[in-house]
């Protein structure tokens, strides 16, 4: 699995971060070729195009609105976790999103690939939804 930490300081409220970052269907703006679907547990993340992709189901398994939250990846093809945290901070806010992400198939060797890509990947999203 690949661990990976981002966190940004902002200046807006905390309830407007965690409104911003929490805006699971927005996220896919910041996705190439991915849209999201709410579901009642969470979202799917879809990514590819038309129907020859794969689908990133996410649970969110804790929810303590307006600081955190934890997402459970339930996919056949990524599995792992995120958490979405937002702290008061000097004049706004800071939110940091944590995620261990493991894509099926992939070998243990390939975990720096998957965590430089994926830190690539997730803040360009967290930067995205936060401007």
């Amino acid at each position: 699995m690949a661990l990976i930490q981002i966190a940004r300081e902002v200046r807006l409220s905390p309830d407007d971060a965690w409104r911003r970052v929490t805006a699971w269907e927005r996220h896919g703006e910041f996705v190439p070729l991915t849209r999201i679907a709410l579901t009642p547990r969470g979202f799917d993340a879809f990514t590819g195009i038309g129907p020859v992709g794969f689908h990133d189901p996410m649970d969110v398994v804790q929810w303590r609105e307006p600081s955190f939250c934890r997402l459970e990846k339930r996919g056949r093809v990524v599995t792992g976790w995120a958490e979405l945290e937002v702290e008061p901070h000097a004049g706004g806010s800071r939110v940091t999103w944590r995620e261990d992400i493991h894509v099926q198939g992939m070998p243990a060797f390939m975990d720096g690939l998957t965590k430089a890509s994926s830190r690539a990947l997730f803040s360009r999203v967290v930067d995205g939804l936060l401007a």
